[in-house]
């Protein structure tokens, strides 16, 4: 399997099998969201550090955006396998619900 570039089918399997090594399985919806708020406010930070007027204090560890997405899409993963929803499938309805409704939205090139 090469992991640069996954499917979002495979990108869940792996998840699911790495989590599937623990008795404790996936954390409940509530836990993933509050996982899934943390990682974002990461994410929120590290572009605040590269693009905002915050810049990192001397003493915080390096981080990259590349890093944050990740863990953004790996706990993102979690959620949608812990109710048995296909990634695939919710992109797909998101993006036909955008294609329609946004479709004039903004100056085509």
């Amino acid at each position: 399997m090469d992991t640069n570039t996954l499917t979002t089918t495979q990108v869940q399997e792996r998840v699911d099998a790495y989590i599937s090594q623990f008795k404790e399985g996936y954390f409940s919806p509530l836990a993933l969201m509050a996982r899934l708020t943390e990682e974002v406010g990461e994410l929120a930070r590290e572009v605040n550090h590269y693009y905002g007027e915050k810049p990192k204090k001397a003493s915080e560890k390096p981080k990259s955006m590349e890093e944050e997405l990740g863990d953004v899409i790996f706990v993102l993963t979690c959620f949608a396998n812990s109710l048995g929803i296909d990634l695939s499938e919710a992109f797909s309805i998101s993006m036909n619900k955008i294609e329609t409704r946004d479709k004039n939205r903004w100056t085509k090139k």
